[in-house]
């Protein structure tokens, strides 16, 4: 009694201080892309959508409806099904095996990582980890004994993870399989009740079938296709590698020593626990040396961890104390880390330090004050002047800050890559050509980091052929450049004129994260399309230090940017000596100043540099 009493008390401390830690947190990290996309969908209520089921769209609808356009409203029904999720746990353990362990897996459920940081964003996974609970739980019961309530609560999470997302076809499939190797499974199987729940569940895919018959299939080929290399690639090692890590590596072990050992036991509950959970993370680990590299997918394996959640406590509990306390300690730093992240996300400052990292966070950035940009511009425009994005990251985000679900976006590379594509054609969202404003005003809000820098230039001539010669941008530069937005205020019809594009630069000298003396070189070459540069200034710190010589030799840069019509090819290199002697020792940040010869005045990013001291 003592031992569950402590279990328990541990649970409800560790409980609360993580729902709240998560409140305020997901009131002040900014949205993620897919999070603004899934608000733009709710104010677009639909039984399905071209990249996943309604669910998580309605979910984002009831948050703003009750709080208000803010994204802790927006997260608020995720943060409540996550905080939900530890409960169900307790009690599917409890009821299988004793309180005490129960306590203890509900615990483990709050610090495992994975499931610990659910609900701090607006996302899909959520409402299928719920489904996938609901219906280990119910499977669970059904092994003693086929009741009505039993039944419904099957056909309960069978509906939720088809209204969820296509990945949980994936609990479904292997769900029958681990009920179908045993003999109590296979009794329940028999009963027309779990067949009655099982109809239930698959009507719940009908709205997802029922868009993708109306729509040539483009879900199904986006989630099952075109994502996909369907190649064999050596990262999926790396896959591994990183849910031992985002597990925390002592449970990572629990987990494949639970599978291990109880597959062959006499408790039929735990079987199915082993066999689901086990046959769902091997399944996604081989998929990983497959499926799609280049999106986010760690998070694939979840619903398996979760159904071995409840096996934990009786492993540990054979482990020698101090491997439990490293276990249990190395779960605690797994979910600080993770949060810390997010928290370091939601604070400018740190994030404008990451800004030269490989991982530097771009999808969480920038947007409020891209918005506070594009009002204060708006502003100064016609009344009747539309924004338009230049993908739809673009347009989801300033629709949620400007309250606007209705910006017409571009055709962009971004939005086939991620699925959105056809949806923002169902929605009569995309926008081709200027002529489509009858005459109004446009302005035109365009990613810069949104492209890789190798295809940049091909996206400013394919802005050209919509739009014609682009007029000069007002450059909004956040966290030294590393997420970079151009503003343009289109007026009237396109021009056959020649294509004028933004600047493009880049510094052969230093390179970025050198370490430099006082007195260093700095050269490259920078050109314009169109009209060409006038001058290049190098800044320091965002100061202007030194005007550079600018028109130098640089065959390299036309020959590699064939496309290019600077007039000034191949005399495009630029030159200059910083005297950095009255600037302190550590790191700064270079960066340059472009004057085109049409007026235009350009920042380009920056790069950070270390000036070493005497």
């Amino acid at each position: 009694m003592r031992d569950e009493i402590r279990a328990r008390n541990a649970f409800i401390a560790l409980w609360v201080a993580i729902v709240l830690l998560k409140t305020v947190l997901a009131a002040h990290l900014p949205l993620f892309v897919d999070e603004a996309f899934y608000w733009q969908e709710g104010q677009h209520l639909a039984w399905a959508y071209s990249d996943l089921p309604g669910l998580t769209a309605w979910l984002t609808r009831i948050g703003v409806a009750l709080g208000g356009n803010h994204p802790l409203a927006l997260r608020a029904p995720f943060l409540l099904i996550a905080a939900l999720l530890p409960w169900l746990v307790f009690r599917i353990t409890a009821r299988e095996f004793e309180r005490t362990q129960g306590w203890q897996a509900a615990s483990l459920t709050v610090l495992l990582p994975l499931a610990g940081t659910l609900g701090l964003l607006a996302l899909p996974d959520a409402a299928m980890a719920l489904a996938t609970l609901v219906c280990i739980d119910a499977g669970a019961r059904m092994l003693r004994n086929v009741t009505p309530g039993a039944a419904v609560q099957l056909a309960f999470g069978l509906a939720i993870g088809a209204l969820s997302h296509y990945r949980f076809i994936a609990v479904v499939v292997v769900g029958f399989a681990a009920l179908l190797l045993l003999p109590a499974g296979r009794r329940a199987l028999r009963d027309p009740r779990v067949w009655v729940a099982i109809a239930f569940g698959a009507a719940a895919w009908t709205p997802l079938i029922a868009w993708n018959m109306d729509n040539a299939e483009a879900g199904l080929r986006f989630q099952l296709v075109d994502r996909h290399p369907w190649a064999f690639h050596a990262d999926g090692i790396l896959f591994v590698l990183i849910q031992a890590l985002l597990v925390t590596p002592l449970l990572f072990i629990a987990m494949a020593w639970a599978v291990r050992n109880l597959r062959g036991g006499d408790n039929q509950a735990a079987r199915l626990f082993a066999g689901l959970g086990g046959l769902v993370v091997l399944g996604f680990f081989a998929l990983g040396f497959f499926a799609d590299t280049e999106r986010v997918s760690f998070h694939w394996p979840l619903p398996g961890y979760l159904a071995l959640l409840p096996l934990l406590p009786a492993v540990l509990a054979r482990w020698p104390r101090p491997w439990r306390v490293a276990t249990w300690m190395l779960a605690v730093l797994g979910l600080a880390s993770m949060l810390a992240y997010y928290a370091a996300v939601s604070i400018p400052v740190l994030r404008a330090q990451s800004a030269a990292w490989k991982w530097y966070p771009s999808n969480f950035a920038g947007w409020d004050r891209l918005a506070t940009e594009v009002r204060g511009m708006r502003a100064t425009m016609p009344p009747r002047t539309r924004i338009v994005a230049d993908n739809f990251k673009i347009g989801a985000e300033l629709g949620f800050a400007l309250g606007d679900p209705r910006i017409q976006v571009l055709d962009h590379p971004l939005n086939r890559r991620h699925g959105r594509a056809p949806q923002l054609q169902l929605w009569g969202l995309r926008y081709s050509d200027l002529a489509e404003t009858d005459g109004a005003p446009v302005l035109l809000v365009v990613g810069a980091s949104d492209v890789q820098y190798r295809d940049l230039l091909r996206r400013y001539h394919a802005l050209c052929d919509y739009l014609g010669p682009l007029p000069p941008a007002r450059v909004l530069n956040i966290d030294h450049g590393s997420q970079r937005f151009l503003l343009f205020a289109l007026r009237g019809a396109k021009q056959g004129k020649p294509c004028t594009t933004p600047a493009m630069a880049w510094f052969d000298t230093p390179v970025s994260g050198a370490r430099v003396g006082r007195k260093f070189e700095v050269g490259g070459w920078a050109f314009k399309d169109g009209v060409g540069l006038a001058r290049v200034d190098v800044l320091l710190d965002g100061r202007v230090v030194e005007r550079a010589e600018y028109g130098l030799p640089s065959p390299g840069t036309a020959a590699f940017w064939k496309i290019s019509t600077d007039p000034q090819h191949p005399d495009v290199g630029f030159r200059a000596t910083i005297d950095a002697g009255g600037i302190a020792p550590g790191r700064h940040w270079l960066g340059l100043r472009l004057h085109g010869r049409d007026g235009s005045v350009e920042r380009w990013s920056e790069q950070p540099v270390t000036i070493e001291g005497d």
